[in-house]
């Protein structure tokens, strides 16, 4: 079968590898799409990721063949899949946030094969299935949506909540569609990128701003003039997180989304004089999955602005990336494997 292996930092090609065999409690899953993160970015054109690996975790497809002690499953059923679950007996999972189970896999990933494939050997217990009536490219959003939805539950917002979204890319576009999914409203988008920004406003933002039009309030006791509740930051820009903390309220909540390489200089004083969360999202919250694709099949969510028109094949993966990095591309890029 096809696969896109990394190689080394900007290097991906093209490989043939045998299909994978499902063991006990897994399945094998043709994908039908994989979505582009942006954490394969980093993990390719950064050199997060160790060389030989597949990437790729953000898919749906169709039941292959099941192994032993696999129930409920069957062959040709569509699946989103790759959902973290936890040990489910640590203090973190019986709390419900398996993202942060002690025993889960390392940030850059348990070795095993992702989806940039045709075929992937996954764990039944993280399937989900596809509602009748979403295609399978619509459900390879199931995954990035979940993560969207975290952040906006570790930013505890309500209805009538002031957000600020920081970033436009894929993962900024789809925040501000869970935010409107979850019935906030005034969301401001901040992102350099004309294209970028107008596709916010598309997607529901109810203003979209350069990150130069932010105020920067001189003093840490000193709040803009209309500050917000809680700030998304999803660029991973050092620029971004610095200047979201700025724009908060008192007792507002600043939340980590996007990844990035730099590290920022936050203003203690500030998060001290304003009692100010300084959060971070990763993962899904529990059940995370079955609520995106909930989401999705209720037609709330505008998934049309939120996938790049053309799916393209594996050969054509690394290229999207550069493009991706750039802001070239302004929506999600999702990979069909070639058979």
């Amino acid at each position: 079968m096809p696969v896109a292996v990394y190689r080394g930092k900007g290097d991906i090609a093209l490989d043939e590898k045998p299909v994978p065999t499902p063991g006990a409690g897994e399945v094998l899953v043709e994908v039908s799409h994989c979505g582009v993160c942006g954490t394969d970015i980093h993990m390719v054109l950064e050199g997060w990721g160790p060389p030989g690996i597949v990437g790729g975790h953000e898919w749906s497809g169709r039941i292959a063949a099941i192994g032993l002690e696999v129930d409920g499953w069957a062959v040709g059923d569509a699946v989103v899949g790759g959902e973290l679950v936890g040990c489910g007996a640590c203090r973190m999972c019986a709390s419900s946030r398996p993202s942060l189970c002690e025993y889960r896999p390392p940030v850059t990933g348990d070795g095993h094969d992702g989806a940039f494939a045709q075929f992937i050997v996954t764990a039944a217990a993280g399937l989900v299935p596809v509602h009748d009536g979403v295609s399978l490219r619509n459900a390879a959003l199931t995954e990035p949506l979940a993560v969207a939805m975290h952040a906006v539950t570790q930013a505890a917002v309500r209805p009538g909540d002031r957000v600020l979204v920081t970033g436009a890319g894929p993962i900024g576009l789809l925040a501000v569609a869970a935010l409107r999914g979850c019935g906030v409203e005034d969301i401001v988008v901040s992102e350099p990128t004309k294209g970028r920004r107008q596709r916010a406003l598309a997607v529901g933002a109810a203003r979209a701003v350069e990150p130069t039009d932010l105020d920067k309030p001189l003093m840490p006791m000193d709040l803009v003039d209309e500050p917000m509740d809680a700030v998304l930051e999803c660029s991973g820009r050092v620029e971004a997180m610095e200047t979201g903390l700025g724009q908060l309220r008192r007792g507002g909540r600043l939340v980590f989304v996007g990844t990035g390489m730099s590290t920022p200089r936050l203003d203690n004083n500030r998060i001290l004089l304003n009692e100010l969360v300084v959060t971070g999202a990763y993962n899904y919250d529990a059940g995370g999955f079955t609520a995106a694709i909930d989401l999705i099949a209720s037609g709330q969510v505008p998934v049309d602005l939120l996938i790049e028109p053309d799916d393209i094949p594996l050969t054509g993966l690394l290229d999207a990336m550069h493009k991706l990095a750039a802001g070239e591309l302004v929506a999600k890029v999702l990979v069909v494997p070639e058979g």
